[in-house]
């Protein structure tokens, strides 16, 4: 294995790419930070029209296979600007109106970043015979303006960007918290693979595209666009799954997926069963732990573009358990993502001493 799996320059990788902002549709300062990090592991990088940023091995072969993971996080957009001043909102993927009361932002403008808040009615004022609930009918911003012109002044503009301002944090020596782990901490897990592979001087016979996609967040729309670019044979996918073992989950519902317990396969439709095989193979082989996850129908995830497109992708996914999605607490344990990287890595392996490929022939 590479030296170190979490040594300095990979701690501040992390550390910086976790902190930026890349709302959906505004992905490039945190895929300039990724493809920097990226660049000494690969052979060549490349981005698409939309910013889906890729980093290749071994680029001239015929084979291709994927490790991909999307680059976008949840935000909100400035839909409307009251004549007193107040800014109300629309999501930009599945923000949470819950949490948002009371929340401190960053307004995206051409001027730089503006503070606000999500204002609240006190408790004092609000109906103790019916509580209103947020919604995102009654959220509103406050910047500490008086008039929809003294916001104007400011350069925010409807369509501007709104974000939180939660950086990383570390919880009791075991997790990663903060917001937007939800996935770029799957592009970090993928550019360690390419890490890995440089370090170890594994020789790749294939051509292997470290693909971080964009869009993922509003319809998988960068890995739908990205899977017609490169025409891959196949793609192992990586994004976060519910632990559910946290208060108000039904597990009987939901499945038991725990943070700390590694790694959760999935059984599911986009799923190739050929190649989940060889994931359990490399799993077992290298003593990494794994939690089986079943779906019923579409797994919400890349997966799905990559296995539905282009002829039909041969498709897997490999996901990172995480507490507290779409929220800016998300958490993640350490072990998790290493043994998520790690299993994406032997898989790699593992497709290499298989690479004549009649392995996921049916």
């Amino acid at each position: 294995m590479a030296k170190k799996f979490m040594d300095k320059k990979a701690q501040k990788f992390l550390e910086d790419y976790l902190n930026n902002v890349s709302p959906t549709s505004h992905e490039w300062t945190g895929q300039k930070i990724w493809l920097d990090y990226l660049k000494p592991y690969v052979d060549e990088c490349r981005i698409d029209n939309y910013g889906t940023a890729y980093g290749i091995i071994n680029p001239k072969a015929k084979y291709k296979v994927v490790l991909e993971a999307h680059a976008d996080e949840i935000s909100w957009m400035v839909q409307y600007i009251s004549k007193e001043g107040m800014i109300y909102v629309v999501r930009n993927g599945g923000s949470d109106h819950m949490i948002a009361p009371s929340k401190r932002v960053n307004i995206h403008t051409p001027n730089g970043i503006v503070k606000g808040v999500f204002g609240w009615p006190a408790i004092h004022m609000r109906s103790r015979v019916k509580e209103e609930k947020p919604s995102i009918h009654n959220l509103f911003i406050d910047v500490g303006c008086s008039s929809k012109q003294e916001v104007l002044d400011l350069g925010i503009h409807i369509g501007a960007q709104i974000t939180y301002p939660e950086g990383l944090m570390e919880l009791n020596n075991k997790y990663y918290v903060g917001r937007a782990l939800d996935n770029r901490m799957g592009g970090f897990m993928i550019a360690q693979v390419a890490r890995m592979i440089k370090e170890n001087k594994n020789k790749i016979p294939f051509g292997l595209y470290i693909v971080n996609s964009v869009m993922e967040e509003v319809g998988l729309r960068g890995a739908q666009m990205i899977v017609e670019t490169i025409r891959p044979n196949v793609a192992i996918v990586t994004d976060v799954a519910h632990d559910t073992t946290t208060p108000m989950i039904e597990v009987k519902e939901e499945g038991e997926y725990r943070c700390g317990d590694g790694p959760l396969l999935s059984y599911a439709p986009a799923v190739h069963n050929n190649l989940l095989k060889l994931i359990f193979e490399a799993a077992e082989e290298n003593k990494i732990p794994y939690q089986l996850e079943a779906i019923s129908r579409a797994t919400g995830t890349d997966t799905d573009a990559f296995a539905f497109s282009a002829g039909g992708v041969v498709s897997a996914l490999v996901s990172l358990p995480l507490r507290y999605m779409h929220t800016t607490v998300e958490m993640v344990h350490k072990q998790d993502v290493e043994n998520v990287a790690k299993l994406m890595y032997h898989s790699v392996l593992k497709i290499k001493n298989n690479h004549d490929f009649r392995y996921f022939k049916p």
